[in-house]
């Protein structure tokens, strides 16, 4: 369970890496949406891992616009430092966070599935009876 300096830490990463590839960032690979998920800041509150969403129109594109994030981590990084009220500035660690777009995924799939059992119609029965 993270502690209050931890969950704040995090909260002020989150919106100072939102905020920098929104708005500072004009690398041409990154494109489409990019939503920061999650982040999950060490106990020794040096190291942070940050969690990335990317809606893009393929995956070729999310990977290219993920790279193009990866490539700006040190100008994130001094941009985050110049937010940050402590004597230390998490190490940032970017990763892809797919449980969002499995969770997409599994809400398709049982869409599609109640759709085909609305299709039969209630007089059909699932399986034959074998009495």
């Amino acid at each position: 369970m993270a502690t209050r300096r931890q969950e704040k830490v995090a909260r002020i990463v989150k919106e100072s890496v939102s905020d920098t590839i929104t708005h500072h960032l004009s690398d041409p690979r990154i494109e489409g949406f990019v939503s920061i998920t999650r982040v999950e800041v060490a106990a020794d509150l040096r190291n942070a891992n940050v969690f990335i969403s990317i809606f893009g129109k393929d995956q070729a594109s999310q990977n290219k616009t993920f790279a193009g994030i990866s490539h700006a981590k040190s100008r994130i990084q001094s941009l985050l430092a110049g937010r940050m009220q402590s004597r230390f500035c998490p190490v940032l660690h970017f990763y892809m966070d797919e449980k969002f777009k499995k969770t997409l995924e599994t809400l398709e799939l049982i869409d599609k599935a109640v759709k085909e059992l609305k299709s039969k119609g209630p007089d059909e029965p699932d399986e034959p009876d074998a009495r």
